[in-house]
C-alpha cells in the first residue's frame, strides 16, 4: 500500500487560492529499489506507474506497483481528492491480488479492497494528514472487532545543498491488526531527498534515496528510487 499521491490542484496568491481552468493530466512511474509504505515492508525492486487528470481542485487518479519478483504482492489504486487552499479531502480503493484475486469481488471477510477516507492540510512549512480505513479489508482491534485502522503523517519540506528534502513522522494512534500494532506506535521516521539530474537541456531524471525507521517493528531500510514522466 502506498503513500498517497495528491496532484496539485491550484495556485496560492496572496493568500487566495486560483484553481486551474483547464484540464490538467499526470503520466509517469516510479522505480524503487524497495517498496517501503508507512514504514511497512509491501515487496522487492517495484515499478510503480501513475495516472492521473486535475480540474479546478478535482483529482482522480490511478497508481500501481508491481515488483520483479512475482511472489510479492501486486497493487491497484483509485482516488479522488478534492483541493482547496491547503485543505485536500479524499478517499483512495486500495486493491491488492491477495487474499482474493478477483477485482470486481467487494463481499464483506473476501474482497481484497480496502477503502479508505483521508483529511490532509498543508500549513506551507508543515502538513498533516489523516487516513482512516472505513470499508473493505481492514484489520481488527483487540476485541476481534473493525479496527477502522489510521494513520496520522506529518510531513516537513526543506532544502539543503543542492538537494530538496523531506521528513516524515507517522504514527498509528490505536491497536488495529492492518498496522500490526497493539496500541499507540511510531512506525514511519523517514528523511527523503530528492534531486534532479539533467539528461538534455529538456529532459531531466529525478532520483530520490529515502533512509525510513519503523520503532514500532524494530526494523530500518534504505530505498533508492528514480521517476520518468514527460
Amino acid at each position: 500500500m502506498r503513500k498517497i499521491v495528491i496532484f496539485a490542484m491550484g495556485m496560492v496568491l496572496s493568500g487566495t487560492t486560483l484553481a486551474q481552468e483547464k484540464i490538467e493530466a499526470t503520466i509517469g512511474a516510479d522505480f524503487v529499489s524497495q517498496y517501503i509504505w508507512r514504514g511497512l515492508d509491501a515487496g522487492h525492486v517495484s515499478i510503480q506507474p501513475t495516472l492521473g487528470v486535475a480540474y479546478k481542485g478535482l483529482s482522480l487518479s490511478a497508481w500501481g506497483s508491481v515488483s520483479f519478483k512475482s511472489e510479492d504482492t501486486k497493487e491497484f489504486d483509485l482516488t479522488a481528492s478534492y483541493t482547496n487552499g491547503g485543505l485536500t479531502l479524499g478517499v483512495t480503493d486500495y486493491w491488492f491480488d491477495t487474499p482474493e484475486e478477483r477485482y470486481f469481488n467487494y463481499k464483506a471477510h473476501e474482497t481484497s479492497h480496502v477503502f479508505e477516507a483521508f483529511v490532509a492540510y498543508d500549513f506551507g512549512l508543515l502538513s498533516a494528514a489523516w487516513n482512516t480505513n472505513f470499508a473493505g479489508n481492514d484489520g481488527l482491534n483487540k476485541n476481534g472487532k473493525r479496527a477502522y485502522s489510521s494513520y496520522v503523517e506529518l510531513n516537513a519540506p526543506f532544502k539543503l545543498a543542492t538537494c530538496e528534502w523531506t521528513g516524515t513522522l507517522g504514527v498509528v494512534p490505536y491497536a488495529t491488526s492492518f498496522y500490526d500494532t497493539s496500541g499507540f506506535a511510531v512506525t514511519n521516521v523517514a528523511i527523503k531527498a530528492l534531486k534532479d539530474i539533467k539528461i538534455t537541456d529538456s529532459f531531466s531524471v529525478p532520483i530520490f534515496a529515502q533512509v525510513i525507521a519503523n520503532p514500532c517493528s524494530q526494523r530500518a531500510y534504505f530505498v533508492f528510487g528514480f521517476t520518468l514522466k514527460p
